[in-house]
Order: C-alpha cells, then structure tokens, then sequence
C-alpha cells in the first residue's frame, strides 16, 4: 500500500489545528504544539512493523478502551504506549478503513490532551 496518500490524510488533519508544526522526529513526520510537544506521529512500517499507523496521545484510559474494542484497528505503540498513547491503523480498507471525520476526531483528541487550555478553547 501506498502510504503518501494516508501521510497526506493526517498532514491536513494535524495542520488544520492551531500552532501546529510539521518536523521529522526519529526519521517520522511528526507534528508538534508550538513546536515543542508531540500530539501525533506517523510511522511507515517502523522497524519492520507491517503497518502505517499514527501514534497519538491520549486521555487516559482511551488507549486502552479502544484498544479492548477494536484491536485489530488499535493497537499499544512501543517506546510511548505505556505513556497512555494509542497506535492506530490506516493501511485497513473495507468497514475497518478509517475515514477522514475519524482520523479528524482522533488527531483532535491528540492535540486537546496535549495543548494549552488557551489553544484548546480554540477549537
């Protein structure tokens, strides 16, 4: 699968949020707060992982909550897992395929659990 297509879904989800900065971290596009705090990363096939997924921070206890429901959708991410971040697969397609409200609603979250309040009541 190609993942430009899927990069470009997440870039116009992350980029649509304010004060986001786009920048490779750990060789990954990933997007920032003020360009300081990570909220969502892209992984293509990361360490022979089969998968293009985002890794985004969450609230607690939604990582885990979504992962029991759907877990061949969700998964825990390494290295920020424990941290309560939630993996997400993008490579699916049929009714596991996620669309662009979801991938919206998810990139939002991210971004609320991470930014100031200030740029939080902006939404």
């Amino acid at each position: 699968m190609d993942a430009a297509p899927l990069l470009d879904r997440v870039r116009a989800a992350c980029l649509a949020l304010p004060e986001v900065v786009e920048r490779l971290s750990h060789g990954s596009p990933c997007w920032f707060v003020r360009g300081k705090k990570t909220f969502v990363m892209f992984v293509d096939h990361h360490h022979g992982d089969p998968h293009v997924a985002i890794w985004a921070a969450a609230p607690p206890g939604a990582a885990e909550q979504l992962i029991d429901d759907e877990p061949a959708r969700f998964f825990r991410p390494p290295y920020v897992g424990g941290r309560g971040w939630l993996g997400l697969r993008l490579d699916l397609d049929g009714e596991d395929a996620l669309d662009d409200d979801e991938l919206r609603g998810i990139v939002t979250e991210a971004y609320r659990h991470i930014a100031p309040k200030s740029l939080s009541a902006r939404l």
